[in-house]
């Protein structure tokens, strides 16, 4: 229970907020709690659940491809992650084209391990110059995933990015949903190189669309559903329970904003930090402070509050990292009066303010989108006069 915090004194065991959330509290017997914690090294703890209406049981934490790479440790460390990760229990994977070198990356980190793993990949990015309208560059962009994945089969298929046809135009028809990217999902559905297929975006209007469109056997939301962020509660989450969907949840750290604490500049106030948010913030650094909680495992834990999410993929630079995860998930889903006073936190910014990117730039020089805060970044010296 929190310190110095007022518990709703009628507060349910489930909650009343709008989005599929069940709640359930910490283990009572903390000391015998900690006895399990301290054998995690010798004896791995992971909760599994249904993915959807495939017949796969996910990990509650996967492995994310963007740090298997060499943007991170390389194959090295890379092999390293994985293997702990198995021994951990963790069973699924996450990795696509366009995240640098992660698919060679990972092939080879799995190539010796004799573990029965779930692997995800994606279409989007190759071949370059890319043309999501290409099914013949798609068909051998499946194939050299296989190739470097090392496998004769890929479990999940997904679309990457198929909400942003400024960016990627993948469909051909929206009702009904067609186009490339589907005709060669079923052929390599039936031809065996693939067992389900998904989506993997972030703009959450655009994505429930597809969802809706029941062509898809998992989807993978990314940036909208976290401690602080609650769209896709209202939009990706419902549509993908509706259709039976599985639902792996990216970014729930917000890459990185929400488990590194900026204080000084929150209070600070940069000219892009709408004052709601500002306020929200600080009012989440409070409720850290008062459950003693450190930031990623309050991040985590929430996710893990919501029955409806399948996995969460984390990017671990390092096998410490991954442990450290594991060790927060195994705790299980936050205790009630904390998602209750998360929920009222998450209630101060119901929709995002326009002057803030997706992830919140703190320790970078950012002004807003566009010429509206051009003056802003004149007065402080980024810009000069004649730049605006």
């Amino acid at each position: 229970m929190l310190a110095g915090h007022n518990r709703h004194p009628s507060f349910p065991s489930t909650t009343t907020c709008q989005h599929p959330l069940t709640i359930a509290t910490e283990p009572s017997n903390a000391e015998a709690f900690g006895n399990v914690q301290s054998k995690l090294s010798t004896h791995p703890i992971m909760e599994t659940r249904r993915l959807g209406r495939t017949d796969l049981q996910t990990s509650v934490l996967s492995i994310g491809g963007l740090y298997t790479s060499s943007l991170a440790g390389g194959v090295a460390e890379s092999k390293r992650i994985m293997q702990r990760a198995i021994d951990l229990g963790v069973n699924a994977l996450d990795t696509a084209p366009a995240y640098a070198d992660s698919e060679a990356t990972v092939g080879e980190a799995i190539a010796g391990i004799d573990a029965p793993l779930i692997v995800t990949t994606k279409l989007g990015g190759r071949p370059k110059p890319f043309d999501p309208q290409d099914i013949n560059g798609l068909r051998h962009s499946v194939d050299e995933s296989l190739r470097l994945l090392g496998r004769d089969h890929i479990d999940i298929l997904m679309v990457h990015e198929p909400d942003r046809p400024q960016q990627y135009p993948w469909w051909s028809s929206y009702e009904p949903l067609e186009g490339p990217a589907l005709d060669l999902m079923d052929e390599l559905k039936a031809a065996g190189k693939i067992r389900y297929t998904g989506l993997a975006g972030t703009t959450v209007t655009e994505l429930s669309s597809l969802v809706k469109s029941n062509r898809f056997d998992v989807v993978l939301t990314a940036f909208n559903y976290n401690v602080l962020f609650r769209e896709a509660a209202e939009s990706v989450i419902p549509a993908a329970v509706e259709n039976d969907m599985g639902i792996v949840l990216g970014s729930a750290y917000g890459q990185g904003f929400l488990t590194r604490r900026a204080d000084t500049e929150v209070l600070a106030k940069p000219i892009w930090l709408a004052e709601a948010r500002q306020q929200q913030l600080l009012a989440y650094y409070e409720l850290l402070d008062q459950a003693a909680m450190p930031a990623f495992e309050m991040c985590l834990r929430f996710v893990l509050s919501n029955p409806a999410i399948s996995t969460i993929p984390i990017g671990c630079k390092t096998a410490d990292h991954l442990e450290t995860s594991v060790k927060a998930a195994a705790k299980g889903p936050l205790p009630t009066d904390i998602l209750h006073r998360l929920h009222e936190i998450a209630a101060m910014v119901p929709c995002r303010p326009w002057e803030e990117p997706m992830i919140l730039p703190f320790g970078k020089s950012y002004f807003g989108p566009g010429i509206a805060n051009m003056g802003a970044a004149v007065q402080v010296g980024k810009l000069k006069p004649d730049q605006n």
